[in-house]
């Protein structure tokens, strides 16, 4: 589901389907998820073609999209290797969602964590000061929407991820707008462990109400506070969640 959400957020496609792009999709999400770890070698290609039920041809454009991507290289003599995380292009929106379908990885959740506590709480103090009256009501309906759905993970998880999209849209800066898919891989990846125990909800609305009231009043200072705390409350349960996986 937020593989799916990712790219709704995103408002990206993703790859175009096709049998080529359908292989490079499993075999992305097997070497984010660490099936396939760096430097390892991928099975040879007519051992792949079978079990995949594809063409060697097909195959050899699923492992070319890949490489495109950064996550494989092709060395004649050797085979197709696994490349280390540091050449993976991770801004990449098709590799930002195929985290989703990952197990989390502690490494990658307290990564993503850091982001968004630099950059979201000066998300909500710009849109204090920069937002239109659309942007806040649209921060409202995402807050409404949240309000709503206490009761369901899924939907929960939905209007959570519009109403930190919407205080990024609302402080109208291009280069942050720019980062969205980091902020939404960030956003959904700590989402799935936080939402998990459906009695924390309430608490958790009750602090986006409070980013929510701040960019209304227009304070940028209370906005900036109350989204360092509402962010420090889902670190703190994102601790918690990863002692149990």
């Amino acid at each position: 589901m937020n593989e799916v959400l990712y790219y709704d957020l995103k408002e990206a496609s993703g790859l175009t389907q096709s049998f080529a792009t359908d292989l490079a999709c499993v075999l992305g999400r097997q070497i984010v998820s660490g099936e396939y770890r760096p430097g390892d070698l991928i099975e040879d290609e007519q051992t792949l073609a079978e079990r995949h039920n594809v063409s060697r041809s097909v195959l050899r454009d699923g492992v070319k999209i890949l490489v495109g991507k950064g996550l494989l290289e092709v060395r004649r003599g050797i085979g197709t290797r696994v490349r280390d995380r540091a050449n993976w292009a991770l801004l990449d929106n098709d590799v930002l969602a195929w985290h989703q379908s990952a197990p989390p990885r502690r490494e990658f959740l307290n990564q993503l964590t850091e982001l968004r506590s630099v950059i979201e709480p000066k998300a909500a103090r710009w849109a204090a000061e920069r937002a239109t009256q659309s942007d806040i009501d649209e921060i409202l309906v995402a807050q409404t929407q949240m309000e709503c759905e206490e009761g369901s993970v899924k939907k929960f998880v939905i209007a959570d991820a519009l109403f930190h999209r919407s205080i990024l849209r609302a402080a109208n800066n291009e280069f942050l707008e720019a980062m969205e898919g980091v902020i939404y891989s960030a956003l959904l990846s700590s989402i799935q462990l936080t939402t998990r125990d459906q009695s924390h909800n309430a608490k958790t609305i009750a602090s986006h109400r409070l980013v929510y009231q701040a960019i209304a009043d227009r304070d940028p200072d209370r906005a900036e506070a109350a989204m360092i705390d509402l962010l420090n409350v889902a670190k703190t349960r994102i601790k918690t969640e990863m002692k149990f996986i």
